[in-house]
């Protein structure tokens, strides 16, 4: 059986894989998604899905090079009739001691944005707006909560089995 929800993310200090699988976990028994780190992934593999979410860590206000290449990678209009959404790990802005980083982190923004963007450019129908869960310091851990959160946005967004069938 062909697997329906796909969630692929990078992930440097384990981080970004912890909120990933607290998602997944959320969407339902493992059967049913896959969560897989971009390298083990083809654009192929995207044909038939009803859902796709991707995360990754902001580095320097966007997503990982391996996941830009990845969505870069992905054909035009692959991704029509696919719910899509998106995430990222950040540190949150009012942590950044320096004036001037938190300056060009407003400006610059994180991750999640930017993969949102390129999903809907490949033809994805994006059903929640994305998303950042904060780290506590450059290499994390994920602060308290940041879990239970990510299981939030699930269910605050309705991301379920019977609900992607239905829009």
């Amino acid at each position: 059986m062909k697997t329906l929800t796909l969630i692929i993310y990078d992930s440097f200090f384990g981080n970004t894989e912890q909120v990933a699988r607290a998602i997944g976990d959320s969407l339902g028994s493992p059967g049913d998604v896959r969560i897989c780190r971009v390298g083990e992934v083809n654009p192929e593999e995207l044909t038939g899905l009803e859902l796709l979410i991707v995360g990754s860590p902001t580095r320097g206000f966007r997503p990982t090079p391996a996941i830009a290449e990845f969505l870069k990678s992905i054909p035009a209009d692959c991704l029509k009739g696919v719910k899509v959404a998106a995430f990222d790990t950040r540190i949150e802005t009012s942590d950044i001691p320096s004036p001037v980083l938190r300056t060009f982190v407003k400006i610059g923004g994180y991750a999640a944005r930017p993969i949102a963007d390129r999903l809907k450019k490949k033809g994805g129908d994006l059903i929640a707006s994305p998303e950042g869960f904060f780290v506590a310091g450059e290499k994390g851990p994920l602060k308290e909560g940041e879990l239970e959160r990510a299981a939030g946005w699930v269910r605050r967004n309705r991301i379920t089995k019977d609900t992607l069938r239905s829009r």
